[in-house]
């Protein structure tokens, strides 16, 4: 068995309670809350206060990137090394609490979009293993975990098409495929209170190529579907787990 959560987004708690298990643990990205849509908490609300993360949040939700774009530029504008000391600060005092939560699991870690690769591999504890693109087996399992978000807003996780297409052909076929990214499959895809499409182009390649038995996922917090099936693959997307705290099981049968 193989266990999988995705989009912890700073439920220290939650992981505490769940992560340690006889099986192995892949993490599947966006350790950190940087913006909570539901209640406008998270290490941007902190910093720059709760009014500016309302406003931000109004602005994507109503599909109006351009002018959420604007505000951040505002946001920073004269005041980049400030506002960059304290992200930087704020970034690492979370990742030290979500990374304790691993402290002697045995674990697997990739980043999404909202990581901060280099911050979170300096806090991770012994037991668990960073992963940006590699094969791994597990009870005779090819598994294929693959870090990586899609742009959306120039964050240090995020990474184009092209290297997630440069990643994937690099791992070559596996029997599981985990990436933080859904396919370009609207239904899996598209977060109905987020607003847009954040689908892979690659990965949905990949998928046909190659047709592992299963794909699994996160970064949609709230999708459409969370299934569907590719060809002979089954794409799942495991949860957002800051919601829900809950880990997604998969079995070898």
């Amino acid at each position: 068995m193989i266990r999988l959560v995705s989009d912890i987004h700073g439920a220290a708690d939650a992981l505490r309670r769940v992560a340690p298990g006889e099986s192995p643990l892949i993490v599947l990205g966006d350790l950190i809350n940087f913006i909570d849509y539901r209640d406008n908490g998270g290490i941007v609300s902190d910093v720059a206060g709760h009014d500016f993360v309302a406003r931000v949040v109004q602005l994507r939700t109503r599909g109006d990137f351009a002018a959420a774009a604007e505000l951040w530029r505002e946001h920073r504008k004269g005041r980049e090394e400030e506002l960059r000391q304290a992200y930087t600060a704020a970034i690492a005092a979370a990742y030290e609490e979500i990374c304790a939560a691993l402290q002697g699991v045995d674990a697997y870690v990739t980043y999404g979009n909202v990581d901060s690769p280099e911050i979170m591999k300096a806090h991770l504890p012994a037991s668990a293993r960073f992963v940006e693109a590699e094969v791994i087996e597990i009870d005779g399992i090819r598994l294929g975990l693959v870090g990586g978000g899609v742009p959306t807003i120039n964050s240090p996780g995020e990474i184009s098409d092209e290297e997630m297409a440069d990643r994937l052909a690099a791992i070559g076929p596996v029997d599981v495929l985990c990436t933080h990214v859904a396919p370009a499959v609207c239904p899996l895809a598209r977060d109905v209170v987020g607003g847009r499409d954040k689908g892979s182009l690659a990965v949905l390649e990949y998928i046909r190529e190659h047709q592992p038995t299963h794909h699994y996922f996160g970064d949609i917090h709230q999708p459409q579907a969370v299934s569907w099936r590719i060809g002979r693959t089954s794409c799942r997307n495991v949860g957002y787990f800051r919601a829900t705290g809950r880990v997604f099981h998969h079995h070898a049968d």
